[in-house]
């Protein structure tokens, strides 16, 4: 398993237990993370090189993906309206 899927992993892990009510929750939980317009967050994966951007739906508990890259890759999108290409 490459390194970025091994700190996705732990990632997805950790977010199963996590209970975000607001995006305070976030930030106390990684302090790192950016949090963007529309529920929007980012996430710093594998000591920043890469990026994850996920919109979290609080009142349900969700967590949406929206865009896995390496820091260059986040750097050539928007951040706020990316989508995962299917």
């Amino acid at each position: 398993m490459s390194p970025k899927y091994t700190h996705l992993k732990s990632w997805v892990d950790e977010v199963k237990k996590a209970n975000w009510e607001q995006p305070s929750d976030i930030k106390e939980q990684y302090r790192s993370a950016s949090i963007l317009k529309n529920r929007r967050v980012v996430f710093n994966i594998k000591g920043n090189d890469y990026r994850l951007i996920v919109s979290v739906a609080y009142r349900y508990q969700a967590v949406y993906v929206k865009f896995v890259g390496t820091h260059a890759e986040y750097d050539a999108i928007d951040a706020e309206t990316v989508e995962m290409e299917h």
